[in-house]
């Protein structure tokens, strides 16, 4: 067994090297390459979209300058919110997101098998740390958050043990699509990373000029706060997503290496209304079609009306996964579809090439969310401790937005080798034959069928 282990990882080592080698002989691209002209309704619709976009990213900038100046001035007339104790912890906390999600990204590049273990391990134990802090805390809002951070924290647990046997495909899939990143990648990773840190900087400047004053308008203020800010890196991310999807969809694909600049100046001249649709649908239908999955796996077949019902939640779900899918940024970027089309052709063509249950058993997704997760922790634990430490009071929402920070930052550094995973996946269910694919799907999908024969032979004898 042990020789036969090394042999496949040296096989393995072998085709990932033969892939850098030959990915240095390509042709460069110089040129735009966005391809298909979309329908008049399809321009139209994503040219609305992209300037509700803007518009909305101007009011809620427009009120976090009213805010943060309305709040220091509010602050310099009263003893009730004190900026020198608010401040420091989050803005620290940013600073932290910012160094953490970039070498993070390092590590899963260089070591993805360490990196991919470390994230299913390390999340848990510093998702229930945070826990810990809250019930510190003492408050009635930090009790609730730390009994669910707990939760959260023995679930990621058993969810790391369940699919432990997929670590090594994980990470050879990683291995595989990023062996020859784009050029400057590191480059485009360290400018989104300082401008998410600047702009996150800009919407906490907002946030604490309306803790300030605390009313309810206020309360409300900072919820329109933190939804803009969700949203809007969200479309970082899959901007980011987009155009190294298609960068690398091309050298897979056709052998050919784009010009990563030209690809991103395409996708925030063309496609931003479809990325800003995406960024809005595809993590609401993942989130559904995950829980569908978890309740099918929970209730099993012990009752029927149980069964049913999952079973119909499930149906729904598979539906709506079709038309919103993260794949589908691959064609956003490849072939200037709209999201919710090219949503729906690529996963038609995982249905054709038989890959949906390998797409649907892949890790790479998991391990960014338990990444984010990790990085929002520590983030969190940095600013909640600082906040305990110097005005507790201040400490369950500092740290509840020093995870969001963290969180979003952290997936938003790990977006270029998500981007990699997906356009290898796609380029490989458009053409499973083409020699520039090593043997990794090819023998995952092997392993799979044998596992689902066994499952069926098992079901069939307990019917018995």
């Amino acid at each position: 067994m042990e020789r036969s282990r090394d042999s496949n990882m040296q096989n393995f080592h072998m085709q990932t090297q033969e892939q850098r080698i030959s990915s240095t002989s390509i042709v460069k691209i110089q040129e735009p390459s966005i391809k298909i002209e979309p329908t008049v309704a399809g321009q139209f619709l994503r040219k609305l979209f992209q300037i509700v976009f803007y518009i909305q990213l101007f009011i809620v900038s427009i009120l976090v300058i009213v805010l943060t100046i309305r709040g220091l001035i509010y602050a310099s007339n009263t003893d009730r919110f004190h900026p020198k104790k608010w401040y420091p912890p989050l803005l620290v906390s940013t600073a932290s997101a910012g160094i953490v999600s970039f070498i993070w990204q390092s590590i899963s590049f260089h070591s993805p098998s360490k990196a991919i273990k470390a994230a299913f391990w390390v999340s848990p134990l510093l998702t229930c740390s945070i826990g810990v802090l809250y019930v510190l805390i003492g408050s009635p809002l930090s009790l609730a958050a730390g009994t669910i951070a707990v939760v959260f924290g023995v679930i990621q647990s058993l969810y790391a043990c369940w699919v432990n046997a997929r670590y090594d495909y994980a990470a050879k899939i990683l291995t595989v699509s990023t062996s020859f990143p784009p050029v400057k990648t590191a480059t485009f990773v360290i400018l989104s990373i300082i401008a998410c840190v600047l702009y996150t900087s800009f919407m906490v400047a907002g946030i604490g000029g309306a803790t300030a004053t605390g009313t309810a308008l206020d309360i409300l203020f900072i919820i329109i706060i933190l939804l803009n800010f969700s949203w809007s890196m969200q479309v970082i991310k899959n901007i980011l997503y987009v155009t190294i999807s298609r960068v690398r969809y091309m050298n897979f694909a056709c052998g050919v290496d784009m010009n990563t600049q030209i690809a991103l100046l395409d996708t925030i001249k063309h496609l931003v209304g479809s990325v800003w649709i995406g960024s809005a649908l595809a993590p609401v239908l993942g989130t559904i079609r995950g829980s569908a999955r978890a309740v099918n796996l929970v209730e099993g077949d012990r009752d029927e009306f149980l069964f049913s019902c999952a079973n119909c939640y499930s149906g729904v779900a598979s539906t709506l996964i079709k038309y919103g899918n993260r794949w589908g940024f691959v064609h956003v970027g490849v072939y200037n579809k709209g999201f919710v089309q090219a949503s729906a052709d690529t996963w038609e063509m995982f249905e054709r090439a038989g890959l949906v249950s390998l797409i649907d058993s892949d890790l790479t997704g998991v391990f960014c969310f338990f990444s984010g997760v990790a990085a929002g922790s520590i983030c969190s634990l940095v600013g909640g401790t600082w906040a305990l430490a110097v005005h507790k009071s201040y400490a369950t929402e500092v740290s509840i937005y020093a995870f969001l920070i963290g969180y979003f930052m952290c997936r938003i550094a790990l977006a270029w080798q998500q981007a990699c995973v997906s356009a290898y996946y796609v380029a490989y269910a458009e053409n499973p034959e083409s020699l520039r694919f090593d043997a990794t799907i090819p023998f995952r999908l092997q392993e799979l069928q044998r596992y689902q024969v066994q499952q069926s032979m098992g079901s069939y004898r307990r019917s018995r």
